[in-house]
């Protein structure tokens, strides 16, 4: 039985990818010379490097978490660069984005509040 999914993202430099994403709370749980894992609380993500910019800037991976706007803020703080502000899907989901320095899209979404009926 499948028990998670770990995304695979390119990252052009490895370095520079962890440095970024210990911002947005990653920590380094592994590392080889052309791989990184990463870990932040139940959330892992995995980096392999790639030289090919195309491949990043047409990769993405979607994290949920359970307090959108918390994260937002404690992200904010981080000044990144490239980040929008959160906003409702007609889907119901409530989201923003992050792109990383290699220009890998990371959507972080939140599941709506359940219905009390």
């Amino acid at each position: 039985m499948l028990t998670s999914a770990v995304p695979i993202l390119p990252a052009r430099d490895l370095d520079e990818a962890v440095a970024f994403y210990g911002r947005l709370g990653f920590q380094p749980t592994g590392r080889h010379p052309d791989y990184v894992l990463l870990r932040r609380e139940a959330a892992e993500l995995h980096l392999w490097l790639c030289a090919d910019r195309h491949i990043a800037e047409n990769t993405a991976c979607y994290l949920r978490v359970d307090d959108l706007h918390a994260l937002h803020r404690e992200l904010d703080a981080a000044d990144l660069d490239r980040m929008t502000a959160p906003h409702a899907k007609p889907w119901g989901m409530a989201e923003f984005e992050v792109w990383d320095l290699s220009g890998n899209l990371l959507r972080f979404g939140q599941m709506p509040a359940a219905s009390s009926d």
